[in-house]
């Protein structure tokens, strides 16, 4: 048995193609507020600014229509969006505070749910943690809820550019003055073919990066600009699967023990959508320690548990997907998110609590408040970062915060192991946070050694479970096999880290030949999970990618 230690096999990350010291073209497309990413935190970002001028012309006020923009990856909205999901809708209710819970496009109301601690063989049902109850949220499908919330948003004037990619942020000094996209039509060297499209740049007074999880600008601006977390942030990956049941599913379902090690955080979730729909995941924290882990063939197993097995046979796989999570809670929250002419918002900021499972309506919420801190800037004709510093403090003084300082430890109680983590959890959850009273220190994910063992090969049936190549395919991954790589790959990558990410990637991308790397990067359906660990993603031409539809 040898180790890998990822970082040192991981490039740096390619700040000089991220940070771009150059003005605008001479063809740049002016607006007033650019929101990168139509997520959650962005949507709902750009829908309550357009609010906001609204009510100020209502009332008599001096403030100009805005030209806001949403740029997005995907071709379609929701097509990169991918979460559990149970959503708690206290967000979206301050967003529309004139709908009613009936108007939103949630799939069923929580009415039951039970956790299950696993064996390979069967289950202990154990009590609800007290930050899991989902009493008075629902399931949904993220997909859903930002087409929703997409059309919401174009009815109040926002312009919606999707199949955009940003490349990198245009800078002045230490402000941020605006966005270049990517360009499109490139071919595999990275030459412009027949449809190439070159890149555009969009100016505007405030740039809001609502990228999503591991997002490039938001760690390039963080470098460039010295922001730290008390920790360094660290991610879980989810694979997600939606499956067409033939016996409903009554109530949520969670589960943690096998088929993880013991030394491995995570667990997996089982969520009625329909009387004839449900979505299945596993989520595993990347600081785990097996190299041979492999997160996609550990949800194939999980399917062919008793808890699992009844309501999947018969059935049919409809939809998969992969995603990475931000984990590290309070801690490894930025020192601050606002800047000269910029905001960080949602998971790439890192509102995520994992002790309840919820990050949706944080994002949506940290939308809100970047919106109103904007448009009080804008008022003020003043976008600096001394003015935008209000969108930090109201974050701070929010339940956003309060939530995840109240389980600052639960998540990095885990580091040494699932069974101290459990009790160190639950000391927490009875002292409310207080216990152990100081921060506990995390490495980087990549800083976490990896030791090799033999794979377990997973044999697909291809009914219940399915080989990564057939997955990606359910992911409706149309990315065209012309496109140049998007993959940079670091340093002395031998046989064994080649087989190391061959394993961290759910979808096929990284094959071990002999002692080589092969990389597959139209496989690719940007769950950034080696970001964390290997080869860099950067972004690629829009469209490319998944094409959720429910996920």
């Amino acid at each position: 048995m040898s180790s890998i230690l990822p970082q040192r096999h991981q490039r740096e990350l390619p700040i000089e193609r991220l940070i771009l010291a150059q003005p605008p073209g001479a063809e740049a497309i002016e607006m007033d507020v650019l929101f990168v990413g139509a997520g959650p935190a962005g949507l709902a970002g750009a829908i309550e600014l357009a609010h906001l001028v609204k009510r100020d012309q209502a009332a008599g006020g001096a403030m100009a229509d805005l030209n806001i923009a949403v740029l997005e990856k995907a071709g379609s909205l929701g097509e990169h969006n991918l979460s559990g999901a149970v959503i708690n809708p206290r967000a979206l209710r301050e967003l529309f505070p004139r709908l009613k819970d009936a108007d939103f496009p949630f799939r069923q109301a929580v009415t039951a749910e039970s956790v299950h601690y696993l064996t390979p063989s069967g289950s202990v049902r154990i009590p609800t943690p007290p930050t899991m109850h989902n009493e008075g949220f629902y399931t949904a499908s993220i997909c859903e809820l930002v087409r929703w919330l997409g059309e919401q948003a174009e009815a109040l004037g926002v312009n919606l550019f999707p199949g955009f990619p940003v490349d990198g942020l245009l800078v002045e000094g230490q402000e941020v003055r605006g966005v270049r996209t990517t360009p499109s039509g490139l071919d595999r060297d990275g030459q412009p073919g027949g449809s190439y499209q070159a890149p555009t740049d969009l100016t505007g007074r405030v740039t809001v990066l609502a990228e999503g999880t591991r997002g490039p600008l938001s760690q390039a601006w963080q470098q460039w600009q010295g922001v730290k977390g008390a920790n360094p942030q660290i991610f879980a990956l989810g694979v997600k699967e939606v499956w067409k049941i033939k016996r409903p599913l009554d109530r949520v379902i969670h589960t943690m023990g096998w088929p993880l090690p013991s030394d491995a955080f995570g667990g997996s979730f089982f969520y009625p959508l329909a009387d004839d729909l449900a979505a299945l995941g596993l989520v595993v924290g990347l600081d785990y320690h097996d190299a041979a882990l492999d997160v996609h063939g550990l949800l194939q197993r999980l399917k062919g548990h008793p808890l699992f097995r009844p309501h999947l046979e018969g059935g049919e796989l409809l939809e998969w997907g992969a995603k990475t999570i931000p984990e590290g809670g309070f801690y490894a929250l930025p020192s601050r998110r606002h800047g000269d002419g910029i905001l960080v918002v949602g998971d790439a900021a890192g509102f995520v609590d994992v002790p309840s499972l919820k990050g949706i309506h944080y994002a949506i919420q940290s939308g809100i408040f970047a919106a109103r801190a904007i448009f009080e800037a804008l008022k003020a004709d003043d976008v600096s970062a001394g003015r935008l510093s209000a969108y930090d403090r109201m974050v701070d003084a929010s339940f956003v915060v309060q939530d995840l300082y109240r389980t600052r430890n639960m998540r990095l109680a885990f580091k040494d192991g699932f069974m101290a983590g459990g009790l160190k959890a639950g000391l927490m959850s009875l002292t409310g946070g207080r216990f152990p009273g100081g921060r506990i220190a995390m490495a980087a994910d990549a800083a976490t050694p990896r030791e090799t063992s033999p794979a377990e090969p997973l044999v697909p049936d291809n009914v219940l479970t399915f080989s990564k190549v057939d997955a990606v395919f359910k992911s409706g991954n149309a990315t065209r096999d012309t496109i140049p790589s998007h993959l940079l790959v670091g340093p002395e990558v031998n046989g064994p880290v080649a087989e190391f990410y061959s394993h961290v990637c759910p979808a096929g991308v990284y094959e071990r030949v002999g002692d080589e790397l092969r990389v597959n990067a139209p496989n690719c359906v940007d769950c950034k999970a080696t970001d964390v660990l290997g080869p860099r993603w950067t972004p690629r031409e829009g469209g490319s990618g998944p094409k959720y539809r429910t996920m």
